[in-house]
């Protein structure tokens, strides 16, 4: 058959992409706009040459246009982030002006009310919250300022990304359509490939195929030769016309639509971040303007002042004269001191006096010519009765404390004298001395004043000798001198607070009499092997005292109980958010504390713990707790903030007693 040797021709070849000069758009980063028709321009020579090569080669490969696509998102991001950074600006330059503008007029209308001090105080205090309305005022404009750059800013965005849409939907329709070609083609292909392979099998007589059957019974060599020669050349037509169109839609998206999607998308990208880069110029100059005026608002330029020129804040403050400020307060009630009023004069009433002849001012003469006035005047007290000898064995014993008659506020005691009665030497009396009784009917106190309560004979005398002290001693020395990891006030106190003081509300938040803390302290530091808590009367039945007491021992160490030597390693503990692994931290740098304050931070550590468990009616959970102990236990550090941090250390250890510390 002549049709036959129509299947010898060369099969069409699919076109290749164009090369970058015959073809293409290409990128020039400096060049702000490109005709679609510049892909025929050459690149100029220059540094940037090989980059832009590279980037052409990019931009002209099928991962152009997403490329281009993702770096615009980027850009559009990075302006809304921006735009919200201005906006959460404004608000806060808005609240902080607003609240200038407050504070200003709420401080000028009440500088003005009478209460308060006038003059040059008055004057240049007014002047002083004046310059915080210029600055309130410079605020406003500023915030003003941002709010308009972030409503550009946010326009901007919303035109890229309208844009960045209407571009994707082009250039990706494009790029889709030559796929969708192309994967045509290549099923022709296939189709047109398997369709000459049989019939060139056909061809050559192989008779491996079998007979072959038709609708119409088995077809014979010819006829089913013949058949596959017919669909193999409609095949080959097929796919010819598949190729033509892949070339030309190849052709289109090459030569016309990716270079003016590309050059629509680069001009969006350009567009979007020079309207960002300008938006942060604009805020830069703004943020030095804001400054600039503020600080010509506090302190002026010199060298241009006027009389009508405002001064410096520095300025204002030195001119306020406080001392003539005080003089004219005084000199202005000068009109209502009148005359200096007459001497204050006794006048007794006639009918009072010892003689009805006698006139009132002979009392006075009669007073000073009389030796001894205790029978005609109400001011001197009798003298006290003469004691009798002591015995020799009461001469050795300690003195009694002396008792002195109570004052009230006017000076006087309570015997309506203006001076306090005579007492006896120290050591005449064994026990209080007697009141005189008054020779006139001035009143006195019917009743002796109430006696202090019974206690233990060591707890009048707070001025013991500091034999064995205790407070201020390091935890190693007393632990070579008593031979206990705890001290023995330590110990005392957990005892007294565990006996007497798990429910009672407020325990070691509440503060003792500093009087008994004194006391206790003094009797601990003369001998604390003396010492009983268990017994409430040693403590004046005041278990806040003993508390307060407990606090002391600890705020005198002269190392604290955590140690300074830990203190940095403590409070890096505490900033883990983690709570196991700041448990655990916490626990490593505990087991490395010395051998006494290991002991004695586990002795507290399972009190306080006992007590927090009482919290229903103490009220101290483990967190009032750690504020009570964290800078007693701790120290103070050199940074005031880490006082938080300090709470957070002792919390984290109540919370975890049994875990740090075992239960025995």
């Amino acid at each position: 058959m002549d049709n036959r040797e129509s299947l010898d021709r060369p099969s069409v070849e699919i076109a290749q992409p164009v090369s970058a000069v015959d073809g293409h758009f290409p990128y020039h980063p400096n060049r702000e706009s490109i005709p679609p028709d510049g892909y025929q321009q050459q690149l100029p020579a220059g540094p940037a040459t090989e980059s832009s090569g590279a980037v052409n080669a990019v931009l002209q490969s099928d991962i152009g246009i997403n490329t281009l696509l993702t770096r615009l998102k980027q850009s559009v991001a990075s302006a809304r982030e921006f735009a919200a950074f201005l906006k959460k600006r404004t608000t806060l330059e808005e609240e902080h002006a607003q609240g200038l503008k407050k504070i200003y007029k709420g401080s000028h209308e009440s500088s003005r009310r009478p209460d308060n001090r006038q003059g040059s105080y008055a004057q240049h205090y007014d002047e002083v919250i004046s310059i915080h309305d210029r600055l309130a005022d410079n605020g406003v404009q500023f915030a003003l300022s941002i709010h308009q750059m972030h409503d550009d800013l946010h326009d901007l965005a919303a035109n890229i990304e309208r844009g960045r849409k209407q571009w994707k939907q082009t250039g990706l329709t494009a790029e889709k359509r030559v796929q969708d070609a192309e994967a045509l083609m290549e099923k022709a292909k296939a189709k047109y490939d398997s369709l000459a392979e049989d019939y060139d099998r056909a061809r050559t007589g192989d008779k491996q195929s079998g007979r072959v059957f038709g609708l119409k019974g088995p077809k014979s060599a010819a006829q089913h030769e013949e058949d596959l020669l017919r669909k193999t050349q409609a095949a080959d037509s097929d796919y010819a016309t598949k190729v033509q169109t892949a070339q030309s839609q190849r052709r289109e998206l090459v030569s016309t639509l990716r270079p003016q999607t590309v050059h629509a998308i680069l001009d969006l990208i350009n567009e979007c971040d020079a309207g960002l880069t300008l938006q942060l110029q604009k805020y830069a100059s703004l943020n030095e303007k804001l400054l600039l005026g503020n600080g010509l608002c506090v302190s002026p330029l010199k060298g241009q002042s006027s009389d009508r020129s405002p001064r410096s804040l520095r300025d204002v403050v030195f001119q306020i004269d406080n001392t003539h400020d005080l003089n004219n307060y005084i000199t202005s009630f000068a009109a209502k001191a009148g005359q200096r009023p007459a001497d204050i004069k006794y006048q007794a009433h006639p009918s009072m006096g010892p003689s009805q002849q006698a006139p009132p001012t002979d009392v006075r003469s009669q007073i000073d010519h009389n030796p001894n006035p205790t029978a005609s005047s109400s001011f001197q007290p009798a003298p006290f009765p003469e004691s009798a000898p002591i015995p020799s064995s009461a001469q050795n014993q300690r003195p009694e404390p002396e008792h002195f008659p109570v004052q009230n506020p006017g000076g006087q005691s309570y015997d309506g004298s203006p001076h306090q009665p005579t007492f006896p030497p120290l050591g005449v009396v064994t026990g209080p001395p007697q009141l005189p009784q008054p020779q006139l009917s001035s009143p006195l106190f019917s009743q002796p004043p109430t006696p202090a309560p019974a206690m233990n004979p060591d707890f009048t005398h707070p001025e013991l000798p500091p034999l064995r002290p205790v407070f201020g001693v390091s935890l190693e020395e007393l632990l070579s001198r008593d031979g206990s990891a705890i001290p023995l006030v330590v110990y005392q106190c957990l005892q007294a607070v565990d006996l007497f003081g798990l429910d009672v509300e407020g325990i070691y938040r509440l503060s003792g009499s500093a009087m008994h803390i004194s006391k206790l302290r003094a009797i601990f530091d003369n001998d604390p092997s003396q010492v009983d808590f268990r017994n409430p009367e040693s403590f004046f039945h005041d278990v806040n005292s003993v508390a307060g007491l407990l606090k002391q021992f600890f705020r005198d160490l002269p190392d604290p109980l955590l140690t300074h030597e830990h203190f940095q390693d403590f409070i890096e503990a505490a900033h883990i958010d983690d709570e196991v692994t700041r448990r655990d931290s916490l626990h490593a740098i505990v087991n490395s504390l010395p051998d006494p304050n290991y002991a004695t931070l586990r002795a507290l550590t399972l009190h306080l713990h006992r007590v927090q468990e009482h919290s229903a009616t103490n009220r101290m959970n483990s967190g009032n707790l750690a504020i009570c102990f964290g800078p007693t236990l701790m120290g103070t550090g050199s940074n005031i903030a880490d006082a938080g941090w300090q709470v957070r250390v002792i919390e984290t250890i109540l919370h975890n007693t049994y875990q740090i510390f075992d239960d025995d």
